[in-house]
Order: structure tokens, then C-alpha cells, then sequence
């Protein structure tokens, strides 16, 4: 059976292929000494072309991907993305077994180290994150496999004295004339030896026996048989537990501690006023608990604790109406179309303030000791990560060294390294491990929030009633800025999907103006994609509405000349009986073109006693090449939960600068008992692999919204829908 482990490694320098020299560089040095425990052979190194013209690339060469053949037949894969259950332990070592010609459950995946050879190159750092992971590694880890299958096939035909073309990779050994074989343990020490090759042919999709398979997930028996280490499941010897008192208003400051009840308490090693809060340190998770309890702390409130929602509210209207804003993008001339237009539409649209609400909460063990820091913790972004805890420990990069465990959820909410500095300062204090451990409570209301945002809509209709211009102004935080105060175009992050606007329209216009709201903001799962996709698709049934067409038929004119995008609304209208709902069943549509990848989804409702309830979602996907079907499937499925929930319920509620959802029972999820059934239709493509984490969020509130407007004649433009008394 295939192993799941973690690998820690630091480093920051840039990879030009292999090379001379590295021994020096500490991400490579932890691999090698792996290798060597694993009993050496071939190890494969692809470097990262982009990364080779890099003026700032010291001489030593880091590397991307490694895939090590031990002499004892063992294949090990380091994965350079975190796996938060979206499947890329499965689905990137598939690509690397297919080339390789193995079974699936002969590799034993390793985590990455930090090191710029790991960066994906879409996002600009070492991030997990965009619904981009298979997509990065299509080729380069099918590469990989291909060059490794290449040398062994080499290694052995020289042995027999014959031409490679006589030989063939077969199930992890190499077959020659006269069928006599070699496993790849025996051939690794040789093939290691050899230069490697270049441009090699990579299987047509005709000769496929693992990708396009519905295989079983590597990671599932760890996380059944409680194997399986996530961050929370960390245990060092000697190690100490710790928790975070944090400020009751977003933005508070400690003024004064005092500790000495807390101090007295059994178990309690030390309380550490931090910069974030205060920290208490005990033998016992409990212990500390007790003790953050027992502190008397004055907090400074500061500016946030004048915050409220209807104040945000009143912001963003404020600065939506001071001017036309920034301009993003604009094709023909809106305003003229407008004078001429039969008939003109317009709309405000409201999205609410989101948590990011992860099964696991915020946690993070550190181990300073001696010059060095191991940081263990489930984190979207290595880097970061590294950069954080070393300046919290007072060390280099280079002397901090990350393992990555599973996280339990990522949702954008690991993109952030918040957690880390108070562990990082606890462990030095007391020279041992401290785990560091936020609360539910904790992470709720002390949350990176997604951004609230206002998107005003603006459309026209000619005679024949044909969208003939269209125009959105959103105002919003930026989410970018923060990360990038020095980008000169700091709002791509909350108008991206706007940007890919799916519909044939002459005249068109898309602006943004940011305004600040006193909170820092963050990424959450589907970013841009989901507000504006709400409003989006909202105003298109409005503008089908004020045509007198159906939604349907508006949306596949608007669509025509885009065949890739007209199956799937047509796929997913006809497996939804678009024409002949069921009696008392009201359906809604809504469209997406995302991530490389298109969706449409039909959602089924009725009304009882006034509620909603959703019966069924159908959803049509084509994301390119399937890798693997099943996990495909399972994060339409996933992505469809989060955005129900977001819809139905989901809103940051502040009051006086405090967040009062604390806990599931005042931010609702979605329950067993809740969920619609779900049909999820997959397109089969030859396209690269397209984005899927992320990508079936955005059409599940305009897909209900639009059926309850069906149903009901009233027209939602803010959510949740709870807010308006339908959930």
C-alpha cells in the first residue's frame, strides 16, 4: 500500500537543473539524507525553466520535482502542494505512475520542502491555492515519469547489450528479449549514472491505464484508520500546549496583563504577552484554557470597535457613488448604448462578509532550539510560513525548516500565517515544542474575512430584445493590496471573474473602486468567483425577465459561438428537466467560465411554510483531461456544499467591532440532513486539466436565488437568504 508521509526542508534559492554545489543548499541536503535512508538509486530532478533567467539565483541548484527509484524498489514522490482534501496526493502522483508504468500504490508521497524551486509560477509563490495544481503539473510531472521510464529502459538495455527500443517498462521492471526482466531497484544505481534525457515522447492519451480512472484515493486509509497526521495530531516529546488570548474587537491592542491568577494555576509554565494577544503555555491543553480564562487583561479597542455591518454598508454606498472608479476593462460604448436602448436595466447587488469556517481549526507547533526552528503546520503557503516563523524566532530563512501535515480545510484561510509567531515565540521562551492551538471561537471572530463587496449592474436591451450593453462598478476592499501594497493594480482580486466575462455583448464595461473598511480581508475558497458570479448571473435572469424570454434561451444566444460553453448549459438543463419541472419544484440556472474550465448548474426548489428547500442540484462540468474522475466529482460535490451554505446562511455579523458568530451554532453549515441531491455530469475533454476546487461555489446562490425568484416573483440582491426570511 502507498505511504502518505510529510518532509521538511528549507532553503531560497532558485533552481536551474541539477548541479554542482548543492549539498549546500538545506532543502536538497534533508533529501538527499531521505534518499540515503531509502537505500539511494535514481533520483530525477525537473528544474523550473522560469526560474533559470532569475538575475537573484545563486549558483546552487533547487528543484522542483523529485522522483526517487531506491535500490530496494521504492518509488518516492515529494508533492509540492498541500493536500487539504482536494485530492492532490492522488491525482498528482498518478500523473508521475503513468508515465513510470506502476501500479498507483507503489509511490509513497513525500511533502515538499520550502524552496523556490516549489514556487508555482500562476500564483508567485509556494501556494496551494487558485484550483491550479493539476493544471501546473500536467506536463512537468508526466515529464518526470517519462525521463525516469527513459533511463531505466537505457540502464537496462546497456546491461544486455541490445538496443533500448528492445526493451519496455512493465509494471516497475524492464523487460528484454528473450523475456528476461530487471526491477527498477536494480536498475536505479546505473540509471542514475546516465545524462538525462530530453524531449521525451510522453504516451498518448490511447495508451492511458491510470489517468481518466476513478482510482481510489492514497490518502483515504490514514485518514480512517487515524494514521493520517494533521496538524492538530502532532506530538513531540516534552511538548507543551498553548493558547492564544486575543483582542475582543477586530484591531485591539493589550494594554496591561495580569497573569498572577493564572500563573498559580497548576500546570501553567509561562504567560507571554505577544504583539497578537497573549499567550499561556501549560503541560495540558486544558491547563492553559483555564489559565486564559483566569487573566485580567485591559484592552485598547481601537479603531475597529466603532464597526458595525450597517456602517461598512454605508461605506461602500458612499464611495460606490463619489465616481465612476477605476477603469478595468471596457469594449464599445456603454453610455451611448444606453441612450439608444429599448429597454435599460439596473441593479445594486450585496455580498455579506464571510468566514472561512475550516473543519481544523488555526494551529501550529514550533521548535526552536540550538539556532533552528521546525515548524510543523498544515499551510497553504511554505514560504510564508518559513518568513514568519523566522522572524518571530529571530533566525534566518534558511534555519527554519517546514513540515507540511494535512490540513483540515483549507479554504483560503491557510494562505494566512497569523497562527504561527505567537507558537514560534512560546517555543523560544521556553527552549521546548509548544503546540499553539486556536479555538473555534478564536478562529470565527478573529478571522481574515472575505471582502464585503457592492456591485452595481447596469444593462440594456435593444428591439429585438439582445443584451446590447452591459456594465458592473464593484466597491470593495482590496485583498491584494494587503498581500501587495506596492501592485499598481491592486483590485484583479475581487473583479477576476468579471474580467472573463462569459456573454457576447457590443458594449461593455467593468470598473472598480476600492474603499478600505478598517479590517483586514482575505482570501476565501472561490475568491472573486462567487460574488460575482452572484450578481452576474442574477442580472441575467432580470435582463431575460425584462425581455420576456427564458432564462435559458437568453443565456444560450448569448453564448452562441462558444461551443464548449453551450454543451454544458445544455447538458445540465436537459438532465434537470429545464422543461418540465416537477409539480410544486421550481428551477434556477446559472453558468460560470472559471479556472480554465466552464459549469452549469440548475438548481431544484420548493417553498414550505415559506422556507426554501433545495432538492436537487444538477451540475454539468468541462474541465479538460479528467486525471481522476472520482475526485473530480467529489470536489464538484464539495464545492457545491460550501456555496450552499455560503448562500443559505453565510454572513460575519459585527457589532461594536465584535464578531457575534462564534461557533456552528450561530455560522451555520450545511447538515447531513440538509443536503439536495446531487448529479454531476462530467464532459470528457483532451484540454489540459482545468481548475476544480474552487469552481462549482460560484453558480450555487444565483442558481437558487433565480429559482426563488421563479417561485416567489421576488428578485434577492443581497444574501444571505436567510436575511430575507426564505432560510
Amino acid at each position: 500500500m502507498s505511504r502518505v508521509r510529510g518532509a521538511a526542508g528549507a532553503g531560497t534559492g532558485a533552481g536551474t537543473g541539477a548541479g554542482t554545489g548543492a549539498a549546500t543548499d538545506p532543502a536538497r541536503r534533508e533529501f538527499c539524507r531521505r534518499s540515503v535512508a531509502l537505500g539511494g538509486g535514481l533520483v530525477l530532478a525537473l528544474a523550473l525553466p522560469a526560474y533559470a533567467a532569475r538575475k537573484s539565483a545563486p549558483s546552487q541548484s533547487q528543484l522542483n520535482a523529485w522522483l526517487k527509484i531506491g535500490t530496494d524498489d521504492s518509488i518516492t514522490v515529494l508533492v509540492d502542494r498541500s493536500e487539504m482534501g482536494q485530492g492532490v496526493y492522488t491525482a498528482l502522483p498518478m500523473l508521475l505512475a503513468e508515465e513510470l508504468e506502476v501500479d498507483l500504490a507503489r509511490i509513497e508521497i513525500v511533502a515538499a520542502p520550502v524552496g523556490d524551486a516549489y514556487v508555482n509560477q500562476a500564483n508567485g509563490g509556494q501556494v496551494t491555492g487558485t484550483s491550479n495544481s493539476v493544471t501546473d503539473a500536467w506536463e512537468k510531472l508526466r515529464t518526470a515519469g517519462a525521463q525516469a521510464r527513459t533511463l531505466l529502459t537505457t540502464a537496462a538495455a546497456q546491461r544486455w547489450h541490445v538496443e533500448p527500443g528492445r526493451c519496455q517498462a512493465r509494471d516497475g521492471r524492464i523487460v528484454g528479449p528473450s523475456g528476461r526482466s530487471l526491477s527498477y531497484g536494480e536498475l536505479a544505481e546505473a540509471a542514475a549514472k546516465l545524462p538525462v534525457p530530453k524531449g521525451v515522447a510522453l504516451k498518448p492519451k490511447s495508451e492511458y491505464r491510470l489517468i481518466g480512472r476513478p482510482l481510489p484515493r492514497l490518502d483515504t486509509p490514514g485518514k480512517v484508520d487515524g494514521s493520517a497526521e494533521f496538524g492538530l495530531d502532532v506530538r513531540l516529546p516534552g511538548m507543551l500546549y498553548a493558547v492564544i488570548a486575543l483582542p475582543p474587537t477586530l484591531g485591539g491592542k493589550v494594554v496591561s496583563v495580569n497573569s498572577s491568577k493564572a500563573q498559580a494555576l497548576p500546570g501553567v509554565r509561562r504567560v507571554l504577552p505577544t504583539p497578537g494577544g497573549v499567550v499561556v503555555v501549560a503541560d495540558h491543553f486544558w491547563q492553559a484554557l483555564k489559565a486564559r480564562k483566569a487573566l485580567e487583561i485591559a484592552w485598547d479597542g481601537g479603531a475597529g470597535a466603532a464597526l458595525d455591518n450597517a456602517a461598512i454598508s454605508a461605506l461602500l454606498a458612499k464611495a460606490a457613488g463619489a465616481g465612476a472608479g477605476l477603469s478595468a476593462k471596457k469594449t464599445g460604448d456603454v453610455a451611448a448604448a444606453l441612450k439608444s436602448a429599448a429597454k435599460t436595466f439596473a441593479a445594486v447587488y450585496e455580498l455579506p462578509m464571510l468566514a472561512h469556517a475550516t473543519m481544523e481549526p488555526m494551529n501550529c507547533t514550533a521548535d526552536v532550539r540550538e539556532g533552528r526552528c521546525d515548524l510543523y503546520v498544515g499551510t497553504q503557503v511554505q514560504q510564508s510560513a518559513q518568513m514568519a516563523a523566522a522572524d518571530a524566532a529571530g533566525l534566518k530563512p534558511d534555519a527554519v525548516s517546514v513540515h507540511t501535515t494535512l490540513l483540515g480545510g483549507g479554504f483560503g484561510r491557510r494562505l494566512e500565517v497569523d497562527f504561527i509567531p505567537a507558537a514560534v515565540a512560546a517555543s523560544k521562551a521556553l527552549a521546548a515544542p509548544v503546540k499553539l492551538v486556536w479555538t473555534r471561537e478564536d478562529d470565527m471572530t478573529h478571522d481574515l474575512f472575505r471582502p464585503p463587496a457592492r456591485e452595481q449592474i447596469t444593462g440594456a436591451l435593444d428591439a429585438a430584445g439582445k443584451l446590447s450593453a452591459w456594465r458592473l462598478h464593484i466597491t470593495s476592499p482590496s485583498i491584494t493590496a494587503r498581500f501587495d501594497p506596492t501592485n499598481k493594480d491592486p483590485f484583479d482580486s475581487v473583479i477576476e471573474y468579471v474580467q472573463n466575462y462569459p456573454y457576447a455583448v457590443p458594449n461593455f464595461e467593468l470598473s472598480f473602486t476600492r474603499q478600505e473598511i478598517g479590517l483586514d480581508v482575505g482570501y476565501l475558497r472561490s475568491v472573486s468567483h462567487a460574488p460575482n458570479c452572484f450578481a452576474v448571473e442574477s442580472s441575467i435572469d432580470e435582463l431575460a425577465a425584462l425581455a420576456s424570454k427564458n432564462p435559458l434561451d437568453f443565456r444560450l444566444e448569448l453564448l452562441a459561438g462558444k461551443p464548449r460553453h453551450l454543451n454544458v448549459v445544455q447538458l445540465a438543463a436537459r438532465h434537470a428537466g429545464w422543461d418540465r419541472p416537477s409539480a410544486g419544484r421550481f428551477l434556477g440556472l446559472a453558468f460560470m467560465e472559471g479556472y480554465t474550465s466552464v459549469i452549469a448548474q440548475i438548481a431544484e426548489i420548493s417553498l414550505e411554510a415559506g422556507r426554501i428547500k433545495v432538492h436537487k442540484i444538477t451540475c454539468a462540468v468541462d474541465c479538460g483531461e479528467l486525471v481522476n474522475p472520482r475526485i473530480v466529482e467529489s470536489q464538484i460535490e464539495s464545492g457545491i456544499v460550501f456555496g450552499l451554505s455560503a448562500a443559505l446562511w453565510g454572513n460575519v455579523t459585527l457589532e461594536a467591532g465584535r464578531v457575534r458568530e462564534t461557533n456552528f451554532h450561530s455560522y451555520r453549515v450545511l447538515r447531513s440532513n440538509e443536503l439536495p441531491a446531487i448529479e454531476v455530469i462530467l464532459v470528457p475533454g483532451d484540454a489540459t486539466p482545468g481548475g476544480i476546487g474552487e469552481l462549482a461555489v460560484g453558480p450555487v446562490a444565483p442558481a437558487i436565488c433565480n429559482a426563488l425568484a421563479s417561485a416567489t416573483g421576488k428578485r434577492l440582491r443581497s444574501l444571505p437568504i436567510a436575511a430575507h426570511g426564505f432560510a
